[in-house]
């Protein structure tokens, strides 16, 4: 089979309802839309979430928490990640996305203490928990707050 032989399954596509197209398709003159009426109209409808009036749910269920707007999201690196660098290698946050370990450093990069660290690496991150510091300074490596 070629890519150009491929055809969908039989009775899962279904030819597209053209309105407006005579009275003899049974969907001609109004289109469907039935007589008068907001609906009717071009352009017309309720807006998503609209009750008739009636107040509507979202206004009816209270409001609780609160959003901090200068919160700051950290990219998360694990200390048992770093092992894939060879021993002396100096880890910065530029380096961990060009090496492919993060995607973007968002606001700061933190390292965490999940697994253990076998190898001495010099590492730079804008946070460190402190069972990362533990764990690297055990492997022999240094850490340094940017």
């Amino acid at each position: 089979m070629k890519l150009h032989e491929l055809k969908p399954a039989k009775g899962s596509t279904k030819t597209r309802n053209r309105v407006g197209r005579g009275a003899a398709s049974g969907n001609g003159k109004t289109s469907g839309r039935g007589e008068k009426g907001q609906k009717a109209r071009s352009g017309g409808g309720v807006r998503p979430g609209f009750e008739g009036g009636q107040n509507p749910i979202y206004k009816r269920l209270p409001k609780r928490g609160f959003t901090n707007p200068t919160r700051k999201e950290f990219a998360i690196v694990n200390v048992e990640t770093l092992n894939r660098f060879e021993a002396g290698t100096e880890v910065t946050p530029e380096f961990l996305v060009k090496e492919g370990v993060i995607n973007n450093t968002k606001d700061g990069v933190k390292v965490l203490g999940n697994g253990s660290l076998e190898k001495e690496l010099n590492v730079k991150a804008n946070k460190f928990s402190a069972s990362a510091i533990k764990a690297i300074e055990a492997a022999g490596g240094k850490t340094e707050v940017i």
